[in-house]
């Protein structure tokens, strides 16, 4: 296992980034997030010019077949934009709980023809999958509701796991509720008698910890982003006729940054190559928090302007906070890390 990035997920970088620049520059989204979040012309883009929709559906069923390490890579472009795309709910998430059953779907997910998302909450964890849900099954039909699923308003398809299996809803209500998060809306789901297609299996647990692993790469992004953007308005930003950043206290707290991000890297890299549950309590332990202080960071050290709603520092913190709780607390995953490693708690 390697984590160094080869030079295939380098050339997807550049090409993730490229079109993000051009198509999704933080002023971008802070235009659109109060009444249109997701952008569903730059999805279209990126599923179907550059493929990304694709990476982790097999060749056989229209996609790439590619790794998690090239997902986790434009997982990180993603977060660096904060991007309003669905594709950690329908590319990660929904796709990875579909695979087993090899459904035509996929074909249809990987060619951005439809999005789907997984009937979860986004607050569930590995170690409580059930969070949130209150579905069963009744001859054939679906009841109840699942609170806080990401993607759920822009989704085609919802894929709801009941008991052990998974099944395909169409036409479901999908409510969107107040979230911090402004660029990845939370909607509450209610099913009402809904037909449900069988798929087969599904081991929400696993996938959820998958997702888990991918989702530090997107934290990744965000720290960086917060990072370099914070670097470039120290050197430019004069007190007492000097630049901010020469200030040794200053350059203390962004050396410590400096050191965060790239142990964070190395983290989602390994959660990402190696998707152990011991690499994605490791990960998420400590990306989620690495996300959130070099959010708070980068507010401070802008000063005043850190503060307007003008500046788009606010959507990453607030990105940073909110999947802080998705997919396990870092709590959750440290607690869960003790166990997997024999490390027992304090008596």
């Amino acid at each position: 296992m390697t984590l160094l990035y080869s030079e295939v997920e380098e050339e997807l970088r550049a090409a993730v980034r490229g079109l993000l620049a051009d198509r999704c520059p933080p002023s971008a989204v802070l235009k659109r997030i109060e009444s249109e979040p997701y952008d569903l012309d730059l999805w279209k883009t990126l599923a179907g010019e550059i493929g990304v929709a694709g990476l982790l559906v097999p060749e056989e069923h229209g996609g790439a077949g590619a790794s998690a390490s090239e997902a986790a890579v434009v997982l990180e472009e993603l977060g660096r934009a904060v991007a309003p795309v669905p594709f950690l709910t329908s590319s990660v998430m929904a796709t990875h709980a579909l695979l087993p059953s090899g459904d035509a779907l996929l074909g249809e997910l990987a060619e951005g023809r439809r999005t789907a998302a997984l009937a979860v909450s986004f607050s569930a964890s590995p170690y409580r999958p059930a969070h949130g849900s209150s579905v069963r099954l009744e001859g054939g039909r679906l009841t109840g509701s699942v609170a806080g699923v990401a993607g759920a308003d822009v989704a085609d398809v919802l894929l709801v796991p009941v008991g052990g299996e998974l099944y395909a809803v169409e036409g479901a209500r999908a409510e969107v509720v107040p979230s911090l998060d402004l660029t990845r809306p939370v909607a509450t789901v209610t099913l009402d008698g809904a037909q449900a297609r069988p798929l087969g299996p599904c081991d929400v647990a696993e996938v959820l910890r998958f997702s888990a692993g991918l989702l530090a790469s997107e934290q990744l992004g965000v720290a960086e982003w917060c990072l370099d953007t914070t670097l470039a308005y120290v050197r430019e930003r004069h007190q007492f006729a000097r630049p901010i950043g020469s200030f040794q206290a200053i350059k203390h707290r962004l050396a410590d940054l400096w050191l965060d991000v790239v142990r964070a890297r190395a983290a989602a890299r390994s959660a990402a190559a190696d998707g152990s549950a011991i690499s994605v309590a490791v990960a998420q332990s400590w990306n989620a928090a690495v996300a959130v202080h070099a959010a708070e960071e980068a507010l401070q050290l802008h000063g005043g302007i850190g503060m307007t709603w003008e500046h788009p520092v606010h959507l990453y913190l607030k990105r940073a906070k909110a999947t802080e709780i998705a997919l396990g607390t870092p709590g959750d995953h440290r607690e869960a890390l003790a166990s997997l490693v024999d490390v027992p708690g304090p008596e």
